[in-house]
């Protein structure tokens, strides 16, 4: 069956109306978490207390799950687990998990798991090697803007 010039100028509106509207409502705020497009796993999956605990990234397993801020949260042992659920604010990442260098420059990221940076015991990631090397340069005045900006950035 053949389809009238209407029916499809019809279901292309419809198609650009949805996709404005899925835009625009993610353009007007962003989670507090940051967990991706299509996951809702924090850290793309990685153990936020394997950075504390071994200095480096180490990938999660859902059988070690946990929500919290509504993001699912793995860890690659049930001890990382016990750690996070009895002090999460201690473990988190700053901003969220969101690239603390956009955050310091008004605005947000995604990030890359393997860079990161502890400093005075918090979690900071960043989105891209390139990047990161600027947050190494000047990383004490980018911490300094990005808490002012945090949270605010989340709603622009």
């Amino acid at each position: 069956m053949k389809s009238s010039h209407g029916d499809l100028m019809h279901w292309m509106r419809s198609i650009l109306l949805v996709t404005f509207m899925l835009t625009t409502t993610s353009a007007l705020a962003v989670d507090e978490i940051y967990t991706g497009f299509f996951s809702n796993k924090a850290i793309k999956g990685y153990d936020t207390v394997a950075y504390f605990t071994e200095n480096k990234p180490v990938k999660g397993n859902s059988k070690y799950e946990y929500s919290w801020k509504g993001a699912n949260w793995h860890f690659s042992s049930q001890e990382n687990l016990d750690l996070f659920k009895a002090n999460p604010e201690k473990y988190a990442p700053q901003y969220g998990g969101w690239c603390a260098y956009a955050v310091a420059q008004d605005t947000t990221a995604s990030i890359e798991p393997d860079l990161f940076t502890i400093v005075n015991d918090k979690l900071y990631l960043n989105y891209s090697r390139k990047i990161n090397e600027k947050w190494l340069a000047n990383r004490d005045q980018y911490i300094i803007d990005a808490d002012k900006n945090w949270p605010g950035v989340l709603s622009k």
